[in-house]
């Protein structure tokens, strides 16, 4: 026969014990997630955190054995010395230039092809939009033979053109920004557009003036997306462009390695290679919260 608790123990007992099944809860769903994402990101930026510090080393401590995790005296003049090892403002320039009509041509053509998914009723308009999605996994390499024939019969190639055009028709990755704004497009209530066509609107005037201000998160998600692509595109600019006046400033890292006569001053590389990145981090902070909004609130039905 199973003894009774006594009344006193068992006052004390419970609430210790579901005071102990509640910590263990808040640890297991707070505490322990928090560690684990901490590391992980740690180690993420692990290979930036060291880029900084060996760009601001000098060339004896760069060499030094253990490596130093962080520098003693302060190189800041590595900054200065690697603009003037290759021609840093002018890769700059064609790097921005590409970059901004990039970002127009992503702006403005992704959302009508998403539109045309998402809004408008046609026959077999999910069979073809998964055609489109599927595109997305045809590797780049495997068109680089037929683009460069078709750019070099256009006469394109050492210009900007080729690395600008396709993405204002969509072309690869931009199935997957089409995909992004079409699961967002598709939350916005329907009612909005039924009311807007029986006042008269277009279907453009519903698009830029219904739905696209009420995708702003979405929109800002898919034109970082092309920005990043195209400020670090290395192929593209390497196939296209022969002038090296019009080349990027990824192609133009280059320059350490062909113009070092012995050794490549690394310490210079990292630094060219963080001012590089500096743009895309103030972009990316900018627009962080409206960029993870953008691609989250679409994946939510």
């Amino acid at each position: 026969m199973a003894k009774a608790i006594p009344l006193e123990d068992r006052v004390i007992t419970e609430p210790t014990a579901a005071r102990r099944l509640r910590i263990g809860k808040h640890v297991r769903t707070r505490v322990v997630p928090r560690i684990v994402f901490i590391v992980l990101g740690a180690f993420y930026a692990l290979p930036l955190y060291w880029m900084v510090v060996n760009a601001l080393k000098t060339t004896a401590e760069l060499g030094a054995y253990p490596p130093t995790l962080y520098p003693h005296d302060f190189a800041w003049s590595n900054f200065s010395k690697a603009v003037d090892v290759f021609p840093f403002w002018t890769f700059l320039k064609n790097t921005t230039i590409i970059t901004a009509l990039t970002v127009v041509g992503v702006a403005l053509t992704t959302p009508m092809v998403a539109y045309g998914f998402s809004r408008i009723q046609w026959p077999r308009r999910d069979k073809l939009f998964y055609l489109v999605l599927a595109t997305v996994f045809i590797p780049f390499p495997a068109l680089i033979v037929a683009l460069f024939d078709i750019f070099a019969r256009l006469h394109w190639i050492n210009t900007f053109k080729p690395l600008i055009v396709p993405y204002f028709f969509c072309f690869l990755p931009a199935p997957f920004w089409i995909f992004l704004l079409r699961q967002f497009f598709m939350q916005v209530p329907q009612e909005l557009s039924d009311a807007a066509r029986l006042d008269g609107a277009n279907e453009l005037r519903i698009l830029f003036q219904i739905i696209m201000p009420q995708s702003w998160p979405a929109l800002v998600a898919v034109s970082l997306f092309g920005a990043l692509h195209a400020w670090n595109d290395f192929l593209g600019p390497l196939l296209y462009l022969q002038d090296p006046k019009k080349y990027t400033l990824s192609v133009g890292l280059t320059f350490f390695s062909s113009q070092a006569s012995h050794d490549i001053q690394f310490n210079l590389l990292m630094a060219a290679s963080t001012l590089i990145i500096i743009p895309v981090v103030i972009l990316f902070l900018s627009f962080q919260r409206t960029f993870v909004e953008g691609v989250t609130v679409g994946a939510f039905k």
